[in-house]
This record gives structure tokens, sequence and C-alpha cells, in this order.
């Protein structure tokens, strides 16, 4: 029985993921650090929460900047440079993010952490699949979505530790040392530089066309809250969507290498992933805005209280992924990602229901279950992607399944914030949220229906059928 088949992690493949695992600690955990100072660093840096709210902003839109170069870098220099470059310029970020002297300062150096931070992510499944001859990936998946797991976990309660006994400033030294240790494990990641000079070419003018694109899309998205019809919401949405319409035309047509080979989601695999990690992101961060809030407006929890309260969604996501992982190689991912939706729009049903007085006892318990099935999800859909591709295709596939997770998590963001503005009264305006959530994880239920049934692993080494000359 072959390595893929009996769903055994190659050994090297093991020494790749502890240092994946590694890199991405720092950059998960900062996002649900920080978000929790937001009125700390109001009062800090004599600033109003619509500009503190561009620390968070800043840092998504540089990420969203960062993405489709990876792929690009990993060609051009190989992955272990590329890999290496970004958490260089994340620690170099943290450094100067602590050092800020203004709330300017500290938006362009989170800017430059999300610079950091956009190469990593795209990177770390297409890292795995050359490591591990794409063998395993389910539970290659599950040992590096650690971080992920343990963000919702330790970010909240670790920045409310910090904010209680040091000053705002520790929130970014602490990634320093991680950092460290991520850059000495980094020599694991395979030097996998392309000789194919066509190909490590920059496309300076897709750069130009899908960049801003995604930055008007996400832009347009953050914004939200503040209303559907305004037009710092609907001028960078038609200006991002246009941008990225004509950067899919030109990749389709174009007879030589463009940033990223957008004709990946012709394969069914690729695009079931990437529509199943955009409804992820749906069922991940628009709940993580209104969970917080709901314990915080209707049920009067302090900022740390909520953030305790938050942990057992974690610690259920923790444990499931293990299992999910297995599962995904032995079965296929379609019934696991079925069957994780499922529990997430079930589980997230008690908070649409129940009022202000309702057991938290009862509450900490749907958000375990809620975490078993977010953590059940992100095997299936991230390594389904990679079923039966070439292995040329490996960074294009990240870049794009990446993208649209991304895209995903900031549209439900916006639904969410949209519904909860809407709402007559702040609780019927929640009950509506926790409506609108079920009902998308519920669509990405029945989405996750066309992803593969069967595993099948990765063709390492061949290229491409649609390869170009």
């Amino acid at each position: 029985m072959s390595n893929h088949e009996s769903g055994t992690i190659p050994p090297e493949a093991k020494r790749v993921a502890v240092a994946v695992i590694a890199g991405l600690i720092a950059p998960i955990l900062d996002t649900t650090i920080v978000t929790i100072a937001f009125d700390r660093l109001t009062t800090a840096l004599d600033a109003t929460v619509d500009t503190v709210q561009w620390v968070s902003t800043g840092y998504l839109l540089a990420v969203a900047v960062a993405v489709p170069l990876a792929g690009w870098a990993a060609t051009r220099f190989g992955s272990r440079a590329a890999w290496q470059a970004g958490l260089t310029l994340f620690l170099a970020g943290s450094i100067l993010c602590a050092l800020s002297w203004n709330v300017q300062a500290l938006i362009v150096f989170r800017v430059l952490q999300g610079l950091g931070g956009g190469l990593l992510f795209p990177l770390m499944t297409s890292v795995l699949v050359a490591a591990s001859g794409g063998r395993a990936l389910g539970r290659l998946v599950a040992m590096v979505s650690l971080p992920t797991a343990l963000g919702p976990i330790l970010g909240p309660v670790i920045g409310g530790l910090i904010l209680h006994w040091l000053d705002w400033q520790w929130l970014f030294v602490v990634n320093v040392p991680v950092c460290a240790v991520a850059l000495a494990l980094s020599r694991r990641i395979p030097d996998d530089r392309s000789t194919d000079s066509s190909r490590a070419r920059l496309d300076a003018l897709g750069l130009c066309l899908l960049a801003p694109g995604l930055v008007g899309v996400l832009l347009g998205l953050s914004n939200t809250h503040r209303g559907l019809w305004r037009t710092d919401v609907v001028l960078p949405l038609v200006v991002g969507v246009a941008l990225l319409a004509l950067f899919a035309l030109r990749s389709v047509r174009s007879s030589a290498p463009t940033l990223v080979d957008v004709r990946v989601l012709a394969k069914r695999a690729v695009s079931a992933s990437a529509v199943g990690l955009f409804f992820f992101g749906v069922a991940s961060f628009g709940a993580m805005l209104a969970l917080p809030l709901y314990l915080q407006q209707i049920r009067g929890e302090s900022v740390l209280d909520a953030a305790l309260v938050l942990i057992p969604q974690g610690v259920g996501a923790l444990l499931s992924r293990s299992l999910a992982g297995a599962l995904t190689d032995r079965i296929g991912a379609r019934w696991v990602a079925v069957a994780g939706f499922g529990i997430v729009a079930a589980a997230t049903v008690p908070f649409a229901v129940v009022g202000e007085s309702a057991s938290l006892v009862g509450l900490m318990v749907a958000l375990f279950v809620r975490g078993l099935g977010l953590g059940t999800l992100l095997s299936p859909l991230m390594a389904s992607g990679f079923f039966g591709i070439d292995n040329a295709e490996r960074h294009d596939v990240s870049i794009v399944t990446r993208t649209f997770q991304q895209v995903g998590g900031s549209f439900g963001t916006a639904v969410i914030a949209v519904v909860l503005t809407a709402g007559a009264t702040a609780e019927s305006g929640f009950r509506d949220a926790f409506w609108w959530a079920t009902a998308l994880a519920v669509v990405g239920g029945v989405l996750a229906l066309a992803l593969p049934n069967r595993p099948e692993p990765v063709a390492v080494g061949r290229e491409p059928a649609s390869a170009r000359a």
C-alpha cells in the first residue's frame, strides 16, 4: 500500500511541516492579539476608532497585495528564500510596530507585517505538496492548521493578559522570539527555484491589475459597516471587480506566463476547493465579528471574559482537525466538508434563537460544537484543491484558493456587519446576523458536494498539459 493510500506522512514532509507551523504561529496569533487591543490603542495613541481600524485594515490589504507575489517569488528565488523573506519582513514589521511613535507609523509598519504574512500564507500548502509528493495531504494540512486552531484560543487571551500587565508595544514584541525560531527552522523548506527563466520573470502588468483589484474588493467590503450605497463601498468594489475581470481575461488568453494562471480553476477539484474555502472564510470570520460583540453588548461580558467564553470554539477546532485530516486521506474531501459545514450551521442556530438570559454554559457547549465543525473543514477544503494537479501548478492553486478564502472572510464580515447595523434593535440585529451565518454555512455545505469524493496524488515533476511555451 502506498503512503498516499495509507495516509502515512513521509518523514521529510513532517520536518517541513514543523518549519511551516513555526512560521505561521506569529502571523496568525498576531491578528487576534491586535484586534482585542483597539480600545487601548485609541487611548494610547490619541486616535479615533476609524483611524485605529486601519491598523487591521492596512494589514489585510497588504496581505492581499503580497499573496499574488508569493508564487512568482517562490519560482524565481525558490520556496525557501521566499519563505525566509516573508518571515524577515514580518519580524522587521513587528519590531518597528513596537517602536511606533504615533498611529500613522503603526499603520505603516503593520503594512510591512502584512506584506510578510502575505508571502507566507499561500506558500504553506505549495511547500507541503512539494515535500510530500501529494501524499497524506489531509493529515499534513491538519498538522499545519495547528496555529489556525490555536489562534482563536490563545490570541485573545494572550492579548488580554499583555494589556492587563504590560504596555501595548508588547503585543508586537512577543513576535520576535517566535519569528527567530521560525527562521532557524526555515532551512528545512525545500530550495525548489525554477530553471525556467520565462516563468521566473515578473508579470508587472498582471501585478498592476491583480493587486489593486484585490485591494479594491477588500477595501469596499471593509467599509460596508457604514452602509451599502456609499461611495467608499461602491467605487472600490466596482473598480476592484473590473480589474480582477481584466486580469482573469488576460490570464486566460495570454500565451506567456502570467502572475497567476487562473486556468487552474477549470479543474473541478480546484474550483470546488476555492468556493469551499470562500464559504469557510464566511463561516469563520463573519461569526468572529458577531460572537464577541454579542457577548459584550447583549450579555454584558468584559473583553477578557468574552475571549475566555470563546475558548471552547478553539478547543473544538483543535480536537477535530486530526480526525478530519485522516478521513480526508481515507475517504476523500466531499463528505468530510459537507459534515463540517452542517455542524457549523447547526451549532450557530442556538445563538439565533436564545435570548440574553440563556445559559452561558449552554452557549459554550454550542461554541465547542461549532469549533468541531470549523476544525473539520480546513483539511478537506485545502487538500482537495491539490487532488490530481500537476506539480507545476501548485503555486497557482495555492494563491487562487488562498485569495478565495481571504475574500470570503471579508465578505462574511461585511454581510454580518450590514445585518447587525440594519437591525431594529441590538438584539434583533444579532438574531438576524446569526440566521444569516447559519444560512451561509448551509450554502457552503451544499456547494461542498462538488468536491472530489476520492483523493488523487499530485503528479509531482510532471508539467501541466496547458503549460505555456
